[in-house]
């Protein structure tokens, strides 16, 4: 009798305490020890968070990093330039002007310089004219208008030490995916003590954290790292370094390479895979170069994908983005229809995504991971069942 008066106040708490579980917890609230951590899924391609959850929160910033964490991404993304005084950052472009407040700035309007940026003559407010005070000061912006603007002007750029604080502080093991980005130009511009070069700069503050091992090391398991770069001999240099696995991006067709100035069709070529796959284990192609489009429409595939798997090299194409004003027309503005046709039809290993949430829902939806935990849903049918024998009692 005492049992079943109890029982909805029983009920209550557990309905309580399950409602507030997640699939994934966000960063800083769950364990702190990697053994225990829920480790990395390797099973099904990877969910690559470009630039963390950017289609909703403004890109490269803690919250769009913890954002993507929560919505259950594998590895976050990050583009890593330099301040004017050798610290690491996180930003995508070299200049500032598009997604922060920079040009709004009357103390920094005298910054703004041209510098030849890969053979065009760039204006604007480059990184590596601000020392990481004056850059720490600056907020970003979301880049593209039609996306939701409510968080402009809250959240400072980030440096790359707190880049990797935010996935070592997850609760469970999530990958980083750092870009070496415009190697030629932080060279060109920013000097470091003992000559050194920014891809050391690079390496060695992932060592510092405890990163390296090769593709499915037992090290690499427990911290996950792919290294990318569109500059094939930053890539080769670096293995130097490390052996921490390295992608080499490739951009349009019509764009050549910013350091080696090859073109398109020599380092998507053969000859040019036999040689690079010493060094990196997969291509990181822009997604129109694999499937060419046509007024909005994708043609036939290219051989792009095959000849690279033939190579051993994983392949992870850029970006998806669920905006109608990205999406082909073949897939009916449905990003599902353009994820599953890209994993089933093309057979991808991994993508970069703008909205990790969608491409996270979709591969829990088309290929499930083993259940290493319920969700609230289960765990409150299974307590009814449990509780309702004693109900009737």
């Amino acid at each position: 009798m005492i049992l079943t008066k109890c029982l909805p106040l029983i009920w209550l708490s557990l309905v309580t305490l399950c409602a507030g579980r997640t699939l994934y917890q966000r960063p800083g609230k769950g364990v702190k020890d990697d053994a225990s951590k829920q480790p990395i899924q390797t099973s099904r391609p990877y969910n690559i968070a470009h630039r963390g959850s950017n289609g909703e929160i403004p890109e490269e910033t803690k919250a769009a990093y913890l954002k993507a964490i929560e919505e259950g991404t594998d590895f976050i993304e990050t583009d890593i330039l330099s301040s004017k005084d050798g610290v690491l950052i996180c930003f995508h472009d070299v200049i500032l002007d598009l997604t922060t407040d920079v040009a709004s700035r009357k103390e920094f309007a005298g910054r703004n310089r041209t510098y030849d940026v890969q053979g065009f003559k760039i204006p604007g407010f480059f990184t590596f004219d601000f020392t990481l005070k004056e850059l720490k000061t600056l907020r970003t912006k979301q880049r593209y208008a039609f996306r939701d603007q409510q968080y402009n002007g809250k959240y400072p750029i980030i440096t790359f030490e707190e880049f990797l604080a935010i996935a070592q502080d997850a609760p469970r093991v999530v990958g980083i995916y750092p870009e070496i980005k415009n190697p030629v130009l932080m060279n060109q511009h920013v000097k470091w003590p003992g000559g050194k070069r920014f891809e050391d700069k690079v390496v060695e503050t992932l060592k510092k954290h405890g990163y390296g091992g090769a593709y499915l090391s037992k090290n690499w398991l427990n911290k996950p790292l792919f290294i990318q770069s569109f500059a094939p001999s930053s890539l080769v240099y670096i293995s130097n370094l490390t052996d921490s696995p390295k992608v080499l991006l490739i951009d349009d067709v019509i764009r050549p390479t910013q350091d080696t100035n090859q073109t398109y069709a020599e380092i998507t070529s053969d000859a040019y895979f036999t040689y690079i796959k010493e060094y990196v284990v997969g291509i990181g192609p822009w997604k129109d170069t694999i499937v060419p489009v046509t007024n909005n429409y994708m043609l036939t595939p290219t051989d792009l994908v095959k000849r690279a798997h033939a190579h051993k090299l994983q392949v992870h194409p850029y970006t998806y983005r669920n905006e109608n004003q990205f999406l082909h027309f073949n897939f009916s503005q449905d990003p599902y229809k353009e994820y599953e046709y890209w994993i089933k039809e093309i057979g991808v290993d991994g993508l970069f995504t703008d909205f990790t949430g969608s491409l996270h829902n979709y591969q829990e939806w088309a290929s499930p991971l083993p259940e290493t935990s319920k969700s609230t849903r289960q765990l409150l049918s299974h307590i009814a069942s449990l509780v309702r024998p004693y109900a009737k009692a």
